[in-house]
């Protein structure tokens, strides 16, 4: 890492104000996979106080909230994504007294807290779930969910061809009445263990908002809505359309149009608290101008943009995403939100080719990332520089994916590995001193790749993001997506050059060859070394360097 003429960090608090402050528009926010951050007690399941405990080096790499994924009592299916009980808290990570003490901590480090909920669907332990499978065909207690009868001789076949988005078969289980005999089917557009819910209910409604409030009441600044773009089904459930996912609201479970009447009910909670509580959208949606749509001011705040994170090493490519982002979501007056990895996917290092190409990449790859405007999402382990674990045992692995496709699918499990904290044994730091387990195992390589061993080294992947943060932070704001392409950026030949207000530059040179550039400022940081006194410095493969122009020069491409 390299680095010079560091501006000192602005005052401005990350604390809950009651005061509007629009905190969330150009927020730092990272992505904790609680059962692999932090154990607190030895049984290789992190969990709240292990959070808790670390909350300390969150605060200091200086990102401005978390989000938590599920922490909900669960049958652990989906790795807590099939929801038993939304207001309460699985006792594999504590209790509601440890989030109430957690909460408590993070805003006294001023952290902000935002949690998961998945309003999709329950666990098929979920109380109303159990009281469905005993109530009769036409109840109201099978109105929470899709039932349906079959079709075919004796209704054998499910109400139609829909596929279970994590493989393995229908959409669809047949459930059996009190004397035995097959009976409806009932809808499932993950595992079966995940019955999706019907949202044309009102006890659903009324019952969501119940929870909102419910986690509101306690402090929270916001939530992750876990699949925000399927809650409404087409009355009927016709059959899917072959080919792409259409783009006008057509699809019969995905980005339906009726969805977004949720969402603005949702915002409504939202606003009736101080403090600007947020709600994110997790919407896998085929345009931005879809993608816009849940971001209108009278709905959600933020919303993932699934095509940047699925973007190839490319300057043409994250170009055109970069530029139509900010564009597309300018219109509604959104600001773009930007992330690299998350536990759904495989980690970028390994995306952008692995070993030292990744690794090289991945450190670009991040200064991109934190110099865009907006708001930016760092995955737990980005920090660190952390692979995608490949050679998991067959035996360890737990992702339903993988089970449900027979193991042709390795599922998500290896950017699911706990995090490396210390130390050169197993657990490296993961949980107690006394203790080597970690629900998933852990790359013997890793003791390499700690916390311990790379906040000791200024040129680890640690301190640049750690040094990248800081200045992200004095920079002058642009969270209203104001970006500026240069007259010197030619996508064609791998350099991305952009400035944003008040003469900060960014230069990526995305490769294969170093490239020579007009030194357009003073160099702030780069992610590979440079010589940031020479007129014309060398701009090597696959690094991103970050300038500051006092001359304020806005020379722009027409």
């Amino acid at each position: 890492m390299h680095t010079s003429g560091l501006p000192a960090a602005d005052s401005r608090s990350v604390v809950p104000q009651d005061e509007p402050t629009g905190w969330w528009r150009d927020a730092v926010i990272y992505q904790i996979y609680i059962r692999s951050f932090a154990d607190s007690n030895g049984d290789g399941i992190g969990d709240l106080q292990g959070i808790r405990s670390r909350l300390g080096y969150l605060a200091g790499l200086g990102v401005d909230a978390l989000w938590i994924n599920p922490f909900y009592p669960s049958p652990q299916v989906d790795c807590g994504y099939d929801v038993a009980d939304y207001r309460d808290i699985d006792p594999a990570y504590g209790t509601l007294s440890d989030f109430k003490e957690l909460l408590q901590d993070a805003h006294a480090h001023g952290l902000r807290l935002i949690i998961d909920i998945v309003p999709n669907h329950t666990s098929s332990q979920h109380p109303w779930f159990t009281e469905a499978l005993a109530a009769a065909p036409g109840s109201e207690a099978r109105d929470r969910y899709h039932f349906h009868p079959g079709k075919g001789e004796g209704g054998n076949l499910p109400p139609n061809g829909w596929q279970s988005a994590f493989g393995g078969g229908p959409a669809w289980t047949r459930v059996t009445d009190d004397s035995g005999r097959p009976g409806q089917w009932y809808l499932h557009l993950f595992t079966p263990e995940q019955p999706d819910l019907n949202w044309e209910n009102p006890e659903v409604r009324a019952d969501f908002e119940k929870t909102l409030r419910f986690w509101l009441d306690l402090g929270v600044d916001g939530f992750r809505i876990d699949v925000a773009n399927a809650m409404i089904k087409a009355p009927g459930y016709p059959e899917m359309v072959d080919g792409p996912d259409p783009d006008d609201g057509s699809s019969p479970c995905w980005d339906r149009d009726d969805v977004h009447h949720i969402h603005r009910s949702w915002r409504h909670v939202l606003d009736s608290y101080p403090g600007e509580r947020i709600a994110v959208a997790e919407a896998w949606v085929p345009t931005v101008q879809r993608l816009a749509m849940y971001l209108r001011p009278d709905e959600l705040h933020q919303a993932f943009n699934f095509d940047y994170l699925k973007a190839e090493w490319s300057a043409p490519q994250l170009h055109r995403i970069i530029s139509d982002s900010v564009t597309g979501l300018g219109a509604v007056g959104a600001p773009a939100t930007w992330v690299l990895s998350n536990h759904d996917v495989v980690r970028h290092l390994t995306r952008f080719g692995g070993g030292t190409v990744g690794l090289r990449r991945a450190r670009a790859a991040a200064l991109l990332m934190l110099a865009l405007p907006g708001s930016a999402y760092v995955y737990q382990g980005d920090e660190l520089g952390l692979p995608e674990v490949t050679e998991l045992p067959d035996d360890a692995r737990q992702d339903p994916v993988w089970l449900r496709s027979g193991g042709a699918n390795p599922g998500r499990d290896g950017c699911r590995v706990p995090l490396p904290w210390a130390g050169r044994n197993a657990s490296y730091g993961f949980g107690p001193a006394h203790s080597d387990r970690s629900w998933l195992p852990q790359p013997t390589s890793w003791a390499d790749l700690t916390v311990e061993k790379q906040e000791a080294d200024p040129g680890s992947m640690l301190s640049l993001y750690t040094q990248a943060l800081k200045l992200r932070r004095g920079l002058p704001r642009a969270d209203d997506g104001t970006l500026e392409w240069t007259d010197t950026s030619a996508p064609d030949s791998g350099l991305l050059v952009f400035r944003r207000p008040g003469g900060f530059i960014c230069t990526v040179n995305f490769g294969p060859q170093d490239i020579e550039i007009e030194r357009p400022g003073d160099l702030l940081l780069s992610s590979s070394p440079i010589d940031g006194t020479s007129p014309r410095p060398l701009l090597r493969a696959d690094t991103t360097a970050w300038w500051s122009d006092e001359r304020g020069d806005t020379r722009t491409q027409q």
